[in-house]
């Protein structure tokens, strides 16, 4: 009865154990959970890693922007090495052809559609079980390294259970809250959310730290944690910074490097990865954060893969949510791309605008960002820029001073509803093949975690709304 009171305080955020009760076939004791027996060629990690907005144009487009030109042939990036399918993105059919990241996070990590909005619920509001809830049932280590706020749509629907994305204040409560037969879901969370775990209302982080988590919030903090510790490392007060003003180059790397060092035990672990603002990126329609943040992820995935050869027992899954503002390398009917403008940006243009307030030399602030100089058209939309206005709105020009200097294209700030990239290597990738639904790698996650029973919430108690 208290974790159904539970279900009712936080609305319909998760009291998983009862899932866990009725859908998995553990018995395990209330203090720590018993490994489920799989395969012994099924994985020993899991890493899976979701690259938020991250369609098929935007890795084309990093292959042409890492390009070296004075070959003839286009080299092959990381993520070439890796490609062995696709997958479909569409949510449940209340919510149409085109998701969001929350019901495509809630397909991926449980394998059930769900309506634009969902967090970790079936299309009834009804909490399902997830890969990273399985595996610790199993017995393994789980742990988050995002880019976003770790409350946000994609590391929150791996986690816990509620109606609507926008409850970041709930979401991050029942990060604690939540138990599995009596312990916590997750053992390390890197990210961004300072503000939503630290309120006036209550200070979760002090929570955490009071029940034996390490907390950190310096990303050069990270390597004086005690290995062996739990930790929790939230590094921003919302999302953390554009890789381009960041103080780290590799920032998503080094969460991920330093987040399996502290998952590593016998019994293995699951790691959810997200590079978060390729999404970010694609909404701003800004085609030069979108290639640093897939420089981030480049570098990630460069590591995950010498990870799996000294690991061979690791299974690393990465595919995209969806894709984000319908990138086209080449616009206005020009048969062209120049991404050697993107090469020398020292900053995002969110920073530039902000620089430009701040000087009496618009033009030179934006030079100095943008990595090249302008010419006399440029320096004159740069200084007829209305300062009083909306920041976003002040970013436009530059933005479409760079897509004309690059001849980048987008069709929207929204989502579109294309078909994503998956890639996967290590033990058991080829079973991601292929054609497929988002759905289907969470399927095929269960089996490789021991389970092939699906997420079935029809005898689920019901959840009442606040």
């Amino acid at each position: 009865m208290d974790r159904l009171r539970l279900f009712t305080r936080i609305g319909v955020a998760a009291t998983l154990s009862l899932i866990m009760a009725g859908c998995s076939h553990t018995a395990a004791s209330p203090d720590k959970p018993t490994p489920i027996r799989v395969a012994p060629n099924n994985p020993k990690n899991i890493i899976m890693v979701v690259a938020d907005g991250m369609g098929p144009a935007y890795v084309t487009a990093y292959r042409n922007f890492r390009d070296d030109p004075q070959t003839k042939r286009v080299e092959t990036v990381i993520f070439d090495d890796m490609l062995v399918g696709t997958a479909s993105t569409y949510p449940d059919q209340v919510s149409g052809y085109v998701t969001d990241s929350a019901a495509s996070a809630t397909a991926l990590a449980a394998g059930v559609k769900s309506y634009n909005g969902a967090i970790g619920v079936d299309v009834n509001k009804q909490p399902v079980k997830t890969v990273l809830h399985q595996a610790k049932l199993n017995g393994k280590k789980t742990g988050l390294a995002v880019t976003s706020q770790i409350v946000h749509a994609t590391p929150a629907a791996y986690v816990v259970a509620n109606e609507s994305r926008r409850n970041y204040n709930q979401i991050a409560d029942s990060f604690f809250d939540d138990k599995l037969n009596g312990d916590f879901l997750v053992d390390v969370m890197l990210g961004g959310g300072q503000s939503y775990f630290e309120r006036d209302d209550r200070n979760i982080t002090g929570e955490f730290i009071d029940a034996g988590y390490q907390y950190v919030d310096t990303y050069d903090g990270l390597a004086s944690l005690q290995q062996s510790a739990r930790v929790l490392g939230l590094f921003a007060p919302v999302g953390l910074p554009w890789v381009l003003d960041d103080s780290r180059d590799n920032r998503l790397e080094h969460l991920t490097r330093h987040a399996i060092k502290h998952l590593e035990n016998p019994e293995g672990f699951f790691l959810l990865v997200e590079a978060s603002q390729v999404d970010w990126a694609g909404h701003g329609n800004d085609i030069g954060s979108a290639m640093a943040e897939m420089h981030d992820l480049a570098q990630t995935m460069t590591y995950l893969k010498e990870y799996v050869v000294a690991h061979p027992d690791t299974l690393v899954v990465l595919t995209a949510d969806h894709s984000t503002g319908g990138l086209t390398i080449g616009a206005h009917g020009e048969y062209r791309w120049s991404p050697e403008w993107l090469h020398n940006m020292q900053s995002s243009i969110s920073t530039i605008v902000k620089d430009m307030a701040d000087s009496e030399d618009r033009v030179a602030v934006v030079e100095a960002g943008l990595g090249f100089s302008l010419n006399e058209t440029e320096r004159a939309t740069i200084n007829a820029i209305d300062l009083s206005i909306d920041v976003r709105e002040q970013e436009k020009p530059i933005k479409a001073l760079v897509d004309a200097r690059t001849n980048t294209g987008w069709t929207t700030s929204g989502h579109t509803g294309v078909d994503v990239d998956v890639f996967a290597i290590g033990q058991g990738y080829e079973q991601f093949r292929g054609a497929q639904d988002n759905t289907d790698i969470a399927h095929k996650l269960f089996e490789l975690l021991g389970t092939s029973v699906p997420n079935d919430t029809s005898n689920t108690p019901a959840i009442s709304n606040r």
